[in-house]
Order: structure tokens, then sequence, then C-alpha cells
């Protein structure tokens, strides 16, 4: 893997939710590229599994476990074997998280007559839906950290949380997605306070548009053409592009090395091509 620059996490272990997927499975690697022991967490262990044997066959360090991230139990025992497997818990990201048909409208506005019509409209979202793109996110990041954070908070470490674009302003379409990340950058801010005297920072980064496997479907055609919704993203982000897995890298490594931002806490940064300081004008 190439890094953008070269931080020293020998000797400490992170562990990474969500880690069978694109963006947290690079995480993970840039992180063993650095030197660091790393645990991949996601409940499809195949997944995590084919990136840590990728990290082990490049020289790094690297176990995959399988969990579900809003099971304290399943997350509890984990954490017990990867302190027992590494020693401890210095880095923890909290990559887990997406959306769900159900709590998404077909349509970016309403209009008259959609309450009667054969459209999923804002009055139409699934209950359940909603809750478990709630869950996923908010509950899927504060559970990793009380089971991780009870062996950090004697050590100290660096959390890092993943928000999103929607966060700062709500995409159309996705509202239970949007007010959960808002709740994880709410939360994040709430976490560096609270954990300020054990010597942990908390801070989130903020993906803009990224091309993952969740949201592949949405943003490109069968022919491999941009629909329309990946259109108006592009038009609405000054650099004209998608970001790359590798946009995020450098600063997910300043933010966990204590020499570059060991000032740094409660913030959540941008990686977005200037998507959320463009006002479309």
């Amino acid at each position: 893997m190439k890094l953008p620059f070269q931080i020293d996490l020998a000797g400490r272990t992170a562990v990474v939710t969500g880690a069978g997927g694109v963006l947290c499975s690079e995480f993970s690697k840039a992180l063993a590229a650095c030197g660091a022991s790393v645990a991949l967490l996601d409940m499809n262990l195949e997944a995590a599994r084919k990136h840590a044997d990728e990290i082990v066959a490049s020289g790094g360090k690297a176990k995959a476990y399988k969990v579900n991230v809003l099971d304290r139990d399943q997350v509890d025992k984990v954490s017990r074997e990867v302190i027992s497997d590494f020693g401890g818990c210095d880095i923890l990201i909290n990559g887990a998280g997406g959306n769900d048909p159900g709590a998404t409208t077909d349509k970016e506005y309403y209009e008259p007559g959609d309450i009667d019509a054969d459209v999923k409209s804002f009055f139409d979202l699934d209950k359940s839906g909603v809750e478990f793109v709630f869950d996923l996110n908010f509950l899927g990041t504060l559970i990793p950290v009380q089971s991780f954070g009870k062996y950090m908070v004697e050590r100290g470490g660096v959390i890092i949380n993943i928000s999103s674009m929607n966060a700062f302003t709500p995409l159309t379409k996705i509202p239970a997605y949007s007010g959960a990340k808002a709740a994880v950058s709410n939360f994040t801010q709430w976490l560096a306070v609270h954990f300020s005297k054990a010597n942990i920072r908390v801070n989130a980064l903020a993906p803009g548009f990224f091309a993952t496997k969740q949201n592949r479907a949405l943003l490109f055609n069968e022919d491999g053409t941009p629909t329309e919704r990946t259109n108006k993203i592009l038009a609405a982000t000054p650099m004209g592009r998608l970001g790359r897995s590798e946009d995020l890298i450098g600063t997910l490594l300043y933010l966990v090395s204590d020499e570059a931002s060991g000032f740094v806490t409660g913030v959540v940064i941008p990686v977005d091509g200037g998507f959320s300081a463009y006002s479309g004008v």
C-alpha cells in the first residue's frame, strides 16, 4: 500500500469495525502498514478474513473476528479475545454502518397524491427499517466504545468514528441515515469531553461520496454510467469526482497520531472534495 506519509504505530493495536467493507478494509491495511497490529471486526467473517490474510501476507499482523456490533454480549466476548490476542486496544475505528431500503423514500420531494400512489413516501417509511438504521449507525458506534473503551481508559488511546456529509446537510430520500450520522457527530463531541481526562482523543471522519459495495447500485447504472443522483452529486462537488478510498488515509493517519494531532479532539473532519463548502451558486 502506498501511504501519503509514514506514521509509526509499532507496538499499538487497532480495532476496526466494519472491516470487511471497502473503506474500512483500506483503513485496516493503512494502519498495519504503519506497524499496528489490527483486529478486523465484521459480520462477514469471510470478507474480514480475506483482508486480514492480505495484511499478514504483506508482513503485517492482523486477525479477523466475526461480530454483530449491535450485540453487546458478542462485542464484549470479541473484545476479550482481542485483548488476549494482542494485549490491548490503542486505536478504535468505528466503521460499521449503513442504510436500509425500508428507511428510504422513493422520491426526493413529496408531491400531492403521493400518499395514495404506488410509491414509498415519507408516510410509508418502515418503523423497523428506521430503527435498524439508527441502531446500526449510532448504537453500532456506542456499543464498541463501551466494550473496548473500558480497556482504553487504563492506557489512553484514540477513537475515530465515521460520520457523513449527511450530518452537515441531510440528503434527500434518506432521513434515517442522515439523522443517525448527525447523532454520530454529536456523540463524537460528547465522548471527546467525557474521555478527556482519561487521555483518550475522540474524533470523526465525514466522508463525502465514495463508491462502495453498499451504494454502487445507487451511483451507477448497470452499464457503468452515472445515475441521475450521481450526476447531481458530482455537480455539487467542486472537485468534480467521487472519492477514492485512499483519499481518506491521510486524514485517518493524522488523527491516530499523537505526534500529529495530540491536541485535536472532538472534531468532525469532512473529506468531501468541497461538497460541504459549496452553496450551489
